[in-house]
């Protein structure tokens, strides 16, 4: 039963790719006046059909942001967005589901222990990740629906934040669209239109560094630190200066473990087993410790964080501090 199960998931899979293929090869002939065609003829059920119509050629991979602009055009503003929403909606949601079913299980049993981490790292961040790429274009849009139904985010989670934050971008390319056939009609008000388009293609561009700061965790001080450890919490904490500095006469917290910024990206493989644990960074202030920090979070560590203030907080607290030479520097 499994085999056949396996079988089914192959072909479908093996057709799907032949569809993808014929679809990418036509993909000359698909464009905004096509889509204007199309709809146009369809009367009433000219809405139903362009839904289609988007999330069909979001599923095989055919260019969305012409068929965004006609919906603007044929629609006007205010429906064209929602409309555009809903088929880009659809097909991603389409996508996302065609590559769970067919590669999920597949991925899952042949991925390694690293990927294995990171995937359960995207699916630690939830919503937030998919408002990231969502909003920041890391990856083309159509690859990326069927990149997160390999993932182990929750289906309802992806839907509702995918929703939320394609919404900016279905705007701004919905304005520019009916900008577009306003300019061609002469219509009223074009000056307007035109800078309402801009304004909001602004907006977009823009709203990554927004989605940045909401993804960004609160820098955790010394205190909060201290509780954490006199508490016996499971804290890992890596002091990221030399190694000179480290054993200096500075001194440095009783338990932390050294690893050089500089040193950690070749030697990141050795954290690995603690990828899942809490991790606090401590330099002498706050610079290079940040840096770590994005570091390890690049890598897929879901709880890594700079201490505000490093040692240079923690000492004027009079706390205790060890001046021993360390160890060969492994966490």
């Amino acid at each position: 039963m499994l085999n056949i199960k396996n079988m089914l998931r192959g072909v479908a899979g093996l057709a799907l790719l032949v569809v993808i293929g014929l679809a990418v090869s036509w993909r000359d002939r698909f464009d905004m006046a096509a889509v204007q065609t199309w709809v146009e003829g369809a009367g009433v059920a000219a809405p139903l059909v362009f839904i289609a119509v988007y999330a069909t050629a979001t599923v095989l991979f055919l260019p969305g942001a012409a068929i965004t602009m006609a919906g603007g055009a044929l629609f006007g503003p205010v429906w064209g967005t929602l409309w555009n929403l809903a088929g880009a909606t659809l097909g991603a949601s389409l996508a996302f589901l065609i590559a769970r079913y067919l590669g999920s299980d597949w991925v899952a049993r042949r991925a390694g222990p690293r990927l294995s981490r990171l995937n359960e790292g995207v699916a630690a961040e939830g919503w937030r990740f998919v408002a990231f790429v969502r909003l920041v274009p890391l990856f083309p849009f159509n690859v990326l629906n069927y990149a997160l139904g390999l993932t182990r985010i929750a289906f309802v989670t992806y839907v509702l934040a995918s929703v939320l934050f394609m919404l900016p971008g279905a705007l701004a390319f919905t304005w520019l669209g009916h900008a577009g056939r306003e300019a061609l009609s002469g219509g009223e008000g074009l000056v307007r239109t035109i800078l309402i388009a801009l304004a909001l293609v602004s907006a977009v561009v823009f709203l990554p560094r927004w989605l940045r700061t909401l993804r960004a965790q609160p820098m955790p001080d010394v205190d909060s630190l201290k509780r954490q450890l006199d508490s016996g919490e499971d804290v890992l904490v890596l002091d990221v200066r030399g190694a000179s500095e480290f054993a200096g006469e500075g001194g440095h917290i009783p338990g932390a473990h050294n690893l050089a910024l500089d040193d950690l990206p070749q030697r990141m493989a050795e954290l690995q087993a603690h990828q899942q644990r809490t991790i606090r960074l401590v330099c002498r202030t706050d610079k290079r410790s940040a840096q770590a920090a994005q570091l390890l979070i690049n890598a897929g560590f879901t709880n890594a964080q700079a201490v505000r203030g490093g040692m240079t907080a923690w000492a004027a607290k009079g706390w205790p501090i060890a001046y021993q030479t360390p160890l060969a520097a492994k966490a």
